[in-house]
Parts: structure tokens; C-alpha cells; sequence
């Protein structure tokens, strides 16, 4: 099958579960309040392209290359980012939703991670460098194995990560989250009466 390249276009409204956006290269176009959900993305190619009020939850990335990619207003639910084409990976996330997505082992250093929610996301050996979590929900994500070296989550929050199983060295924390540092110990922490 043939592919297409796209350059400079903007996709409105279009409920792509019905009929599918042509298998291509996508460079610089816009998605706007398109459905995406359980579509097979595989080998795409987006290349600074915006994807503002979508839905791609359960999309199929298998080798799908993101490329200086924006997600906002997204609702990414259980997107499998860890099948996504390595290099060039990047992308950044505004007020989405990313529960029980997958970045199992992706080196996606300098992420930027704002207002967004990611319940039950598996950050498992991911490489998360100099990322920012900005407001971000990460309430029972997995960060197992993980690199978060001089990572930012001053004000995220319901985060639990193991500093014996992790590299935090130089990451940022503030009171009350760095409770979430020592979830594994079960002790109570508290004022003293």
C-alpha cells in the first residue's frame, strides 16, 4: 500500500474509527478534536505535528515515529508509547490523560509532563533526564529502574518511587510529595500531638 506525505493541513473533527487517516508521513499538521481510539497507527510518521482534544486511547503504535510532537487536551488511555519508533522520540503533554499507558524502557529525556493525569503509567527502566512533571497526577505510576537524574516533581503529586530501585540523584522534590519517597517503608508520619 501506498504511502502518503502531508504537510501544513488540519484535520477537524474527523472520527478517523470510521475511516482511517491514510498510512503516511505527517509533517507540521494539526489534529483537532479528531477520534483516533483503537486505530491501528503503526509505522505513521508525525513530525511537529499538534494533536489538541483528541482521543487515541488504545491506538496501536506499533514503530509509529513521534517527532517533536505536542499532545493537549489528549486522551491517551493505555497507549503503549514503548512501541513506539525510538529514534527522534519526543513529545510533550498538556492537560492529558495517560492512565495506564506504557514508556517501559524509552529514553525520553527533557519530556515535558503538565497537568496531566498518569494513573497506573509504567515508567518501568525509562530514561526521564531533566524531564518536568508539572502538575501532573502520577498516583500508583511504576518507576522501577528508572533514570529520573535531575528530573523536576515539585508539584506533582501521588507519586511513589523507590530511591533504592531508582536514580533521583539532583531530581527535585518538594514537602509534603518527598513523603512519596518513603511509601515502601510503611511508617506513619505525622505531627506530634
Amino acid at each position: 500500500m501506498e504511502q502518503v506525505y502531508t504537510a501544513d493541513k488540519t484535520f477537524d473533527r474527523i472520527d478517523f474509527t470510521k475511516t482511517p487517516l491514510a498510512k503516511g508521513e505527517y509533517d507540521n499538521c494539526v489534529f483537532k478534536n479528531c477520534d483516533f481510539s483503537n486505530s491501528d497507527l503503526s509505522e505513521y510518521k508525525f513530525t511537529d505535528c499538534e494533536f489538541a482534544g483528541c482521543n487515541l486511547s488504545l491506538a496501536k503504535l506499533t514503530k509509529t515515529a513521534f517527532r517533536d510532537t505536542k499532545f493537549k487536551d489528549c486522551k491517551l488511555l493505555g497507549l503503549p508509547f514503548n512501541d513506539c519508533a525510538e529514534f527522534g522520540l519526543s513529545f510533550a503533554f498538556d492537560n492529558c490523560i495517560l492512565n495506564h499507558t506504557s514508556f517501559e524502557k524509552l529514553k525520553i529525556k527533557k519530556t515535558l509532563f503538565k497537568d496531566s493525569q498518569f494513573q497506573e503509567t509504567d515508567f518501568t527502566e525509562c530514561d526521564l533526564t531533566s524531564s518536568v512533571f508539572d502538575n501532573c497526577n502520577l498516583d500508583r505510576a511504576i518507576f522501577d529502574k528508572s533514570n529520573l537524574e535531575k528530573t523536576d516533581f515539585r508539584t506533582s503529586y501521588n507519586y511513589s518511587i523507590d530511591p533504592e530501585r531508582n536514580r533521583i540523584k539532583k531530581a527535585r522534590f518538594t514537602l509534603p510529595g518527598v513523603m512519596g519517597l518513603l511509601d515502601k517503608y510503611d511508617i506513619d508520619i505525622g505531627n506530634k500531638i
